[in-house]
C-alpha cells in the first residue's frame, strides 16, 4: 500500500453489532462490537470457523442482512455516509455498482434460464449508468481481464455451460462491471480445485490492483488468505479475536485461537494404511460415459472401492470426477463399460435399481445452497430418508434426526429450523446428515469439506473415519485439497480430460517420480506464505516461455 492520501478510507464500520429478532423477541447476537477501517486498493481477509460472522460482516457492510437479522448497533460509513441511515431505496442504488458481493457458490448465485451476458449486464442497464452496447463492451474486457476462454463469445452461454471456475470468474466480471468502490468476496475459491482456484487468485488480485478497489476478503483457508489481504481480522462467535498485517498475523498470531488456527494448517498430514478387504464394494470396469450431444466427458475409465477404502478421485474443475460420481450412483447413464455394487451389476439408470440399492449408495453433494431446499426444516431434510427406507414412526423420525445432529455437533434445537438459517458449515454438516440417515455402505463425498473451516473441516474427516472404522463404510472421496488426501485416502484416482492418468496407493501417487498432471496438483497447493502466488505464477511464466 502506498500513502494513507492516496488510499481513502472508502469503508468505515465502528462497533458494529448484527442480533436475530424474531416475533418471540430478540435472539443471539450474531456479531458483536466489530470495527475495521478499509482503504482505497486495500484488502481485508475476514477468517474464522464457520458461524464466526464472517459472512454476516459482508454483508451488513453493504447494509444488508439475512431474512430475521438486523444491524442493531454501530456506524457502517460508507465514503462518509451512514448506511444505517439511507433509505432502503438509498442502499439499493450503491448495491451492484458502489458496492459489490461475489457468492461463494455461483452455481447457486445465477438464473439458469438467462445468458451470461444477460446477467452481467443486468446491474449497470438497470440502474441507468449504461446502455446495453457499452455495458456488454465493458463485460467483454472483464471477460478478458478476468482470463476467461473466448472472451467475445462466452457471454453468449447459459451458466450450466461453464466450468465452475470460469463461473466464478463470470460472478467476479458481474460485480467489477459498476467499477465499485467496495466489494465483499465470500469464500469464491472455496469450491474450485487447486489449478483453478490459483488462476481465479491471481485474476481476483490483479482486477482489485488495477481497478483500485477495496475489498473484504472471507475464507476459512489461512493459505488462500495469504495471498491476496493486506490484513486479517479473526473472528470468533462474533467477535474479534486479532486484526492486523497479513504477515505478522501468519507468522506471529498472539491469541491461542489464531495460533490454533495456524497450527492446525501446517500440522502434518500422515497417510494411514487400512487392510483391504476380500470382496470389492464397488467396481467400476471400463466405463465411458457423455452427454446428450457432446463428447465423452469420461473415458475408459475404472477404479475399485473395497470395505473400510476411501479413495479420493482428484483432478481439476472438467476432469469428470463429479460425472464419474453421476454414473456410479445412476444419475448418469453410462455409455460402455460396467459398474458392480457387492459383486453384482448395477442397472444403468436409478430408476432400474432396487430400493436397497438405492439406500446402501448415498452422495454427499458438493454445494449445500443447491442441494437442500431452503424451506424446509433440518427435520424434514434429515427425516425422509428415515422415514423412506426404515418406515419409523414420526416420533421415531424426530429421535433418530436428533441423534444424527448430535453426530454432526450441531444443536438439537436446529431440527425444527430451515435450512436457510444456517451457516454454509452447518448446511454442509445437515447434507452428511442426511447421507447418513439411510445407513449406507459406500458414500460418494464430493467436495465435503469445502465449505468449511479447518477446525470444523478436521472434526468432520474426523467423523467420516469413525464412521468408517465403526461400520466398514467405503468412501469415494471427490477433492480438490490434496492434503485432506494425504490424511484419509489410501488410494488416488488422478483424472485429467476424463481419462485417469494416474492410480494406486497414496503413498506411491505423491511420492516421486510423479506423473507431470500431479506434480502440477501438488505444486498448486497453497502454502501459508503472502509471496507464494508470486512465486508459483512465475514459474508457470518461464516454463510457458521456455
Amino acid at each position: 500500500m502506498t500513502s494513507d492520501a492516496d488510499n481513502p478510507i472508502v469503508l468505515d464500520v465502528r462497533a458494529m453489532r448484527v442480533a436475530v429478532r424474531t416475533d418471540h423477541g430478540d435472539g443471539p447476537v450474531l456479531v458483536d462490537d466489530v470495527s475495521l477501517q478499509l482503504r482505497r486498493g486495500e484488502v481485508i481477509g475476514l477468517i474464522g470457523e464457520s458461524g464466526a460472522g464472517k459472512s454476516t460482516i459482508g454483508l451488513a457492510a453493504m447494509g444488508y442482512t439475512r431474512r430475521n437479522c438486523f444491524i442493531v448497533g454501530g456506524e457502517i460509513l460508507f465514503a462518509g455516509s451512514d448506511l444505517r441511515a439511507m433509505s432502503l431505496e438509498q442502499r439499493r442504488a450503491l448495491r451492484g455498482l458502489k458496492l459489490s458481493y461475489i457468492a461463494q457458490s455461483a452455481a447457486a448465485s445465477f438464473n439458469p434460464a438467462m445468458t451470461l451476458m444477460d446477467q452481467v449486464c443486468e446491474a449497470p442497464i438497470r440502474h441507468g449508468v449504461m446502455g446495453r452496447a457499452e455495458a456488454e463492451a465493458a463485460a467483454v474486457q472483464l471477460f478478458r481481464e478476468l482470463d476467461l476462454p473466448n472472451p467475445e463469445t462466452i457471454g453468449s452461454r447459459y451458466p450450466h455451460q461453464v466450468s465452475g471456475g470460469q463461473l466464478q470468474r463470470v460472478m467476479a466480471a458481474m460485480a467489477m462491471i459498476g467499477k465499485p468502490e467496495v466489494i465483499v468476496f465470500d469464500e469464491p475459491t472455496t469450491a474450485l480445485d487447486v489449478t483453478t482456484q490459483v488462476e481465479c487468485l491471481a485474476a481476483f488480485r490483479r482486477l482489485i490492483r488495477e481497478h483500485r478497489a477495496a475489498a473484504l476478503y472471507i475464507t476459512h483457508d489461512l493459505a488462500v488468505v495469504a495471498q491476496i489481504a493486506d490484513r486479517i481480522m479473526v473472528l470468533r462467535r462474533g467477535k474479534m479475536v486479532e486484526f492486523g498485517e497479513a504477515r505478522r498475523i501468519l507468522q506471529e498470531p498472539q491469541d491461542a485461537y489464531t495460533r490454533r488456527l495456524v497450527r492446525e494448517r501446517i500440522a502434518s498430514l500422515a497417510f494411514v494404511a487400512r487392510p483391504e478387504s476380500a470382496v470389492p464394494l464397488l467396481e467400476v470396469d471400463g466405463v465411458t460415459a457423455h452427454y446428450a450431444g457432446k463428447p465423452k466427458v469420461i473415458d475408459d475409465v475404472s477404479l475399485t472401492i473395497h470395505r473400510g477404502d476411501t479413495v479420493a478421485v482428484v483432478g481439476e474443475s472438467g476432469s469428470g470426477k463429479s460425472t464419474l460420481a453421476r454414473v456410479v450412483t445412476g444419475l448418469l447413464t453410462r455409455a460402455s463399460g460396467d459398474v458392480r455394487f457387492d459383486g453384482a451389476s448395477l442397472a444403468p439408470r436409478l430408476k432400474d435399481r432396487s430400493r436397497d440399492q438405492l439406500r446402501r449408495i448415498q452422495m454427499i453433494y458438493q454445494m449445500p445452497d443447491v442441494a437442500l431446499n431452503p424451506q424446509q426444516t433440518l427435520l424434514d431434510v434429515i427425516g425422509r430418508p428415515v422415514a423412506f427406507y426404515f418406515k419409523k414412526t414420526r416420533a421415531g423420525v424426530r429421535a433418530r434426526v436428533l441423534e444424527l445432529l448430535r453426530q454432526m455437533d450441531l444443536p438439537e434445537n436446529f431440527i425444527d429450523r430451515k435450512t436457510s438459517e444456517l451457516s454454509g458449515g452447518q448446511k454442509q454438516r445437515v447434507s452428511i446428515a442426511r447421507a447418513l440417515a439411510a445407513e449406507p455402505d459406500l458414500i460418494i463425498c464430493d467436495e465435503v469439506t469445502s465449505a468449511l473451516d479447518q477446525l470444523v473441516g478436521e472434526e468432520i474427516l474426523r467423523l467420516l473415519k469413525r464412521l468408517q472404522d465403526e461400520l466398514g463404510i467405503g468412501y469415494m472421496f471427490i477433492t480438490h485439497d490434496l492434503g485432506t488426501v494425504k490424511r484419509i485416502a489410501n488410494k488416488v484416482v488422478v483424472m485429467l480430460r476424463g481419462r485417469t492418468v494416474a492410480g494406486g496407493d497414496t503413498a506411491s501417487v505423491f511420492a516421486p517420480p510423479y506423473h507431470p498432471y500431479t506434480e502440477l496438483l501438488l505444486s498448486s497447493v497453497p502454502e501459508m506464505r503472502p509471496d507464494w502466488l508470486d512465486g508459483v505464477l512465475a514459474r508457470r511464466s518461464a516454463r510457458a516461455s521456455a
